[in-house]
Order: C-alpha cells, then sequence, then structure tokens
C-alpha cells in the first residue's frame, strides 16, 4: 500500500516537510505525544539512532500528534525541553495519524523507497523489532 502523501511543519524551524522530499530512500516516521510513556522509553533509543544513521540511505521523521496532546503547545515545549536533534513534524491535530490508521503512541512505520508501507510497529512494538526490519528496505 502507498504510503499516504503529507506536509507537515517541523516545529522548531518552521519549515515545511514533504514525504516527497525522501524521493528515493526508505523512510522510518515515528507518531508519538509528549504525555505518553512508552514514547518516553521509544525517543531516546530513537535520538542515538538518528544520531548514528547514514541520513543519505533513510530518512527519518517523528511527528507530534498535537490532537492526542494536553494542549497545543506541549509538544514543542517536550521538544525544546529535551532537545531533540531530529526532525519533529506537527500534524494537524490528528490528521496524519489518523491516515496512517495508528491507533496508538508510539506507532513506528516503515517505508520502502517507493514510499509504500512496509511494516507498522506499534506501541506494544520494540525498538530492537524496528531496526531488525530496517535492512529489508534498505536494500
Amino acid at each position: 500500500m502507498d504510503a499516504p502523501y503529507f506536509e507537515l511543519e517541523e516545529m522548531r524551524s518552521g519549515e515545511i516537510i514533504r514525504l516527497s522530499d525522501f524521493a528515493g530512500k526508505p523512510v522510518m516516521i515515528t507518531f508519538w505525544a509528549s504525555w505518553c510513556p512508552d514514547c518516553m522509553r521509544d525517543l531516546p533509543m530513537k535520538e542515538q539512532f538518528y544520531q548514528h544513521a547514514d541520513l543519505n540511505k533513510l530518512g527519518f521523521i517523528t511527528i507530534n500528534v498535537t490532537g492526542r496532546e494536553r494542549s497545543q503547545e506541549a509538544g514543542k515545549e517536550f521538544t525544546t525541553k529535551h532537545q531533540l536533534p531530529f526532525p519533529v513534524l506537527k500534524d494537524n491535530g490528528r490528521t496524519t495519524y489518523d491516515m496512517y490508521n495508528c491507533t496508538g503512541v508510539p506507532t513506528t512505520v516503515l517505508l520502502d523507497k517507493e514510499h509504500r508501507i512496509f511494516k507498522v510497529f506499534d506501541d506494544q512494538s520494540s525498538f530492537v523489532d524496528v531496526v531488525g526490519a530496517l535492512p529489508q528496505i534498505m536494500l
């Protein structure tokens, strides 16, 4: 299945990031919310991964699901406080989250080079499971 197209604002820079910006690359997308304990365990692992990943070969995006936050600014405050080094896009409420049929946070979606959904990992999945699936889309 083709991944739903999106263009969202990056929280800190205000830059518009489009899925098409990663044409020809597999992409890891993680949906999260600042109040979520599972996200707080997942995001530091994603940060370590991001700092060592070859970003010329893999697109890496996180999307704060603003429609699941306690306030409009919660995601931005969390991103700033924790100095997240990776792109944090701001969902339009739950629009992108819903387009990807997410049912919880964190949800990580792996897209292949043609931006077809390869695999979806829900809040019960481990980071090891996510990383273990990467070689299949990096070919």
